[in-house]
């Protein structure tokens, strides 16, 4: 585990050298495709919207360090033209590797950022394919069979083929990398695609997955309360205690089969 300094440009005409980059978040991690994450965390806090808001991502020195030339910032540079309501003079971001935040008004600002309710009864997935995509990703978390402390979320196809996997320290950081990855793909929305999570689910998991349009959600440990009230209003199907034989469903189970 390491830190990582995120920080973004606003201005793309200036040069990194002449113009200093806004801090956005400093989180614990596991090194290794940190554009991914970067990318994945403002897609998730709505400042990035469509690929064409992201000019490039570059590692640039930190000023603020007594050792800029080794201490670097993973520095994201915006169109000149972004919105300015979606960069805020400050804002909440879910980026700890704790469970995230807590409260009404949690569930409230996701809705009131622009996060839309998905379609009600689509896509449908078979029950077999959901209770067999945990024992899918675990054969796929090579770090977490190195370690046996690290978690991963893993994205599937409808017929449970695995597309992506990543691994980090913090559920919500392997979600963001899935996220990130897909945003340069230009895949989103997710809407045709079920998400999978180790451990428990938080509000931030879901806040995640309904940015990118995810429909369904699987874990294998217990949602939390106020998880459930996001996922309940957002219309997102949420599965726990996945594995094979079995899964409790909390949400939108209609879109399950069998």
């Amino acid at each position: 585990m390491s830190l990582l300094l995120i920080a973004f440009i606003e201005d793309h005409a200036c040069a990194f050298g002449d113009e200093a980059p806004r801090s956005l978040s400093l989180t614990m991690r596991t090194p290794g495709d940190d554009e991914a994450l970067a990318v994945g965390l403002l897609f998730a806090e709505g400042i990035l919207q469509e690929r064409r808001d992201l000019e490039t991502v570059e590692w640039v020195p930190d000023p603020s360090s007594d050792s800029p030339e080794t201490d670097q910032r993973l520095c994201l540079r915006l169109r000149a033209d972004l919105p300015r309501d979606r960069l805020g003079a400050t804002r909440n971001f879910i980026m700890t590797s704790a469970c995230g935040v807590c409260g009404k008004t949690a569930v409230d600002a996701t809705f009131a950022a622009g996060i839309r309710s998905l379609p009600v009864g689509s896509p449908r997935l078979r029950r077999a394919v959901l209770e067999n995509l945990p024992e899918t990703m675990r054969a796929g978390q090579a770090l977490f069979a190195r370690t046996g402390g690290i978690h991963a979320a893993a994205l599937f196809d409808l017929e449970g083929g695995l597309l992506d996997l990543a691994e980090d320290v913090g559920r919500h950081n392997a979600v963001d990398r899935i996220v990130g990855r897909a945003f340069a793909a230009a895949t989103l929305p997710l809407s045709e695609r079920v998400l999978a999570v180790s451990g428990r689910v938080g509000f931030e998991i879901v806040q995640k997955a309904l940015r990118a349009g995810v429909p369904i959600l699987a874990a294998v440990g217990a949602p939390t309360h106020l998880a459930l009230r996001a996922a309940a209003r957002g219309g997102m199907t949420v599965a726990g205690f996945v594995r094979a034989g079995r899964a409790n469903l909390y949400t939108a189970s209609e879109r399950i089969d069998g």
